[in-house]
C-alpha cells in the first residue's frame, strides 16, 4: 500500500470475525409489510378509482351484486343481461347506420380519423349517443384485447317481453279489430347463430309478423351481431322469450293459434298450406338437428318447402323468409 493511499484513506479496513447482532430487536423491521395488495385495492392507484366507478355504474343499473364494468365482445361467459360491445371501425359504423340502440361510443385518444370514424361521430352526435375518449390500454382491457381500431360501441341489454303475454295481447287486439291481419308469430327451436336470428327478424318485419319467440335456454339472444343483421328491424318487431318453448306452444294452441313446424320431410307442402289465413305460429329448427321431438309433437302440421332434389336443405332464415312470403301472399289473395 502506497503512502499516498494511506494519507487519503482510500483503502478501507475489512471486518474480520463475526459481527455483533441486534439481539432480536430488529426482527420486526425485517418481517416486511406482507404481500403487495392488488392494484384495485390500493386507494391511491388508478385501478381503485376505476373499480369504484364501475361499482357505482352497476348500482345505477340495478345490479345489486355490483361487480366490474361490462367487458368482452358480444360473445362469452357473461350474464344474459350484460351489455355488449361492438368493436372495429367497420362494425361500429355499420351498427350505427342500422340504428342499433347504443349507450356510448368510445373513441381512442389521438385516433387517426378516417371516413368511418368521421361518420360514426356524426351519427352519434345526431342520435345523442355520448362519445367518450379512452386510452388504447383502456379499450384493450374493455374488449378483452379484441381488435377495436380505436372505436368501441356499447350496446345496452335487450329488454325481452314475455312470449305468452305478447301472444295473448296480440290476439286480444285482433279480436277487437285494432290490427287487420291475423296474428302471425315466428318461433325458433335451437337456433344459435345470431345472424340467423337477425335475418329472421328482418323477414318477420318485411311480412308483417307480430313477434319473434326465442327460448330462454340453448338459443341465441339479440346480440350486437343479430341487431346488425336485422338492419334495425328489431326496433319494429319485438323479440320475446319463452321459459319453455314446448309449454308456450301448447298455451298458444289453447288460445287459438295454429302451430306449424318447418321440415324437409313434412306431411304438407307449403303451397298447399290451408292455415295461412288463421292465427299462425311458424316454428323453425336448426339446420343440423331440425325440430326437437317435443316441439314436433306439439305442431298442428309439419310443412315442407319444395326444393330441387339436389339440395339437401335450406338455411333456417331463408326457410322462414319463404314461408312468410307464402303466408303473406295467401292472406292478401
Amino acid at each position: 500500500m502506497s503512502a499516498a493511499q494511506k494519507r487519503s484513506g482510500a483503502v478501507r479496513k475489512s471486518k474480520k470475525g463475526p459481527s455483533v447482532g441486534t439481539g432480536g430487536y430488529g426482527r420486526k423491521s425485517l418481517e416486511g409489510k406482507g404481500p403487495t395488495p392488488k392494484a384495485e385495492d390500493r386507494p391511491y392507484h388508478k385501478a381503485f378509482k376505476n373499480k369504484e366507478l364501475a361499482e357505482r355504474s352497476a348500482a345505477k343499473r340495478g345490479n345489486t351484486k355490483g361487480g366490474s364494468a361490462p367487458r368482452g365482445r358480444s360473445t362469452g361467459g357473461r350474464s344474459k343481461n350484460s351489455e355488449e360491445l361492438v368493436t372495429g371501425r367497420n362494425s361500429v359504423v355499420e351498427s350505427l347506420r342500422a340504428g342499433i340502440p347504443a349507450k356510448a361510443l368510445y373513441v381512442a385518444i389521438r385516433i387517426e380519423v378516417d371516413d368511418r370514424v368521421r361518420e360514426s361521430l356524426k351519427i352519434a352526435a345526431e342520435r345523442g349517443i355520448p362519445v367518450l375518449e379512452a386510452s388504447k390500454p383502456e379499450l384493450d382491457r374493455m374488449t378483452d384485447e379484441a381488435i377495436h381500431q380505436g372505436l368501441v360501441l356499447q350496446i345496452p341489454p335487450y329488454n325481452y317481453a314475455d312470449a305468452l303475454e305478447t301472444v295473448k295481447a296480440t290476439i286480444s287486439k285482433f279480436k277487437k279489430g285494432h290490427i287487420k291481419n291475423a296474428p302471425l308469430f315466428v318461433a325458433l327451436d335451437g337456433i344459435t347463430d345470431p345472424r340467423n336470428l337477425g335475418a329472421i327478424i328482418r323477414s318477420a318485419s318485411a311480412f308483417s309478423a307480430h313477434a319473434v319467440i326465442v327460448p330462454e335456454r340453448r338459443s341465441v339472444g339479440l346480440t350486437a351481431s343479430a341487431w346488425k343483421t336485422s338492419a334495425g328491424a328489431a326496433v319494429r318487431v319485438p323479440v320475446t322469450r319463452a321459459p319453455n318453448l314446448t309449454a308456450t306452444l301448447k298455451s298458444m294452441k289453447e288460445a287459438g293459434v295454429f302451430v306449424i313446424g318447418l321440415d324437409g320431410e313434412g306431411d304438407v307442402s307449403l303451397p298447399e298450406l290451408g292455415l295461412a289465413t288463421e292465427p299462425l305460429c311458424i316454428v323453425v329448427g336448426s339446420e343440423g338437428k331440425g325440430l326437437s321431438r317435443l316441439v314436433r309433437e306439439n305442431c298442428d302440421s309439419i310443412v315442407s318447402i319444395p326444393i330441387n332434389s339436389g339440395m339437401e336443405s335450406l338455411n333456417a332464415s331463408m326457410a322462414v323468409g319463404i314461408t312468410l312470403y307464402e303466408v303473406s301472399r295467401k292472406r292478401s289473395g
